[in-house]
């Protein structure tokens, strides 16, 4: 992995602020120590709501272990002060190839995506598109879209930057705030993280945003990643109880991000959710073909 898709991997980190789940090396998991972040929805609370929390039930539960948290708020540094720290064994959700654990096999797939109100008539499909230049584009700092737009010198006065880094009583507002603008009418399209998008869509019923996934050409700034689980290198044993979970409870996992409204890419073919019928207040996911799907960092 380039220094520079790690880089990127470490900010993709504070966008799935991960559920870490701790055990034994041995062949019997008694408990898993949980560290999360208490509000930093949709991915975990101290309420257990969020869809990582329901997933570190779901393993616990098949391991036949209890369940705990450590409650740290997810900043810079996550890894070095929870897995390196050795205040839990596993981190739910990583980048497949981050360099600083041993990952699990990937149980999902998901990207950024660009959304943007229906009525406003957009056909964007990549951030080549010259309409870009002339709307109002909302992105977090420092994350693969960012990047990429600052590539095609796209970071003029119509460039909102909002930041992922500290200074939030709310994180989740933080996660949330492109997307509210987006629907105050306050920039055109917003570019995040594909999780967030399908959350707020269905917490907000804006079912009138679009949302299409970006695609690129550059293998330096990935915007569609493989999502697995971490433990310490070396923790072969432990990385294989969680493979082994991730193959019987696959279908569950996947149930617990669809409820969550988390886009799915299914890896090499298309993009999975919605389901054909629309619910109401269920965004609506563009389909496209393989070789329109950025490869996964390798």
């Amino acid at each position: 992995m380039s220094r520079k898709v790690r880089h990127l991997a470490g900010a993709l980190l504070l966008l799935i602020p991960s559920v870490l789940v701790g055990g034994a090396q041995g062949a019997e998991v008694k408990e898993l120590r949980v560290c999360a972040d208490p509000n930093n929805l949709p991915y975990s609370n101290e309420r257990w709501e969020g869809f990582e929390n329901k997933i570190a039930e779901l393993v616990a539960k098949e391991l036949g272990a209890t369940l705990t948290y450590y409650w740290w708020p997810h900043q810079r540094g996550l890894v070095r002060n929870t897995l390196g720290a050795e205040q839990c064994d596993v981190l739910i959700g990583i980048p497949k190839d981050y360099d600083p654990v041993l990952a699990t096999k990937p149980y999902y797939r998901t990207g950024y995506v660009i959304a943007y109100r229906k009525d406003r008539g957009f056909q964007i499909r990549s951030l080549d598109d010259p309409i870009l230049k002339k709307i109002k584009i909302g992105v977090h700092s420092d994350t693969p879209p960012h990047q990429a737009l600052a590539q095609r010198d796209l970071i003029g006065d119509n460039l909102v930057q909002y930041s992922l880094f500290y200074g939030w009583a709310h994180p989740e507002e933080q996660l949330g705030k492109p997307i509210q603008d987006l629907i105050a009418g306050q920039i055109d399209v917003a570019m995040v993280w594909g999780p967030t998008v399908g959350y707020y869509v269905k917490k907000w019923s804006a079912s009138f945003l679009e949302v299409v996934p970006l695609r690129g050409d550059d293998p330096h700034i990935p915007l569609t990643f493989e999502i697995s689980m971490g433990v310490r290198k070396g923790d072969k044993e432990l990385r294989a109880r969680l493979d082994e979970v991730l193959s019987r409870k696959g279908d569950e996992i996947r149930k617990i991000l669809e409820e969550y409204g988390v886009p799915l890419l299914a890896t090499g073919s298309r993009i999975a959710l919605p389901p054909e019928e629309e619910q109401p207040g269920q965004v609506e996911y563009r389909r496209f073909e393989r070789e329109e799907l950025v490869p996964s960092p390798r």
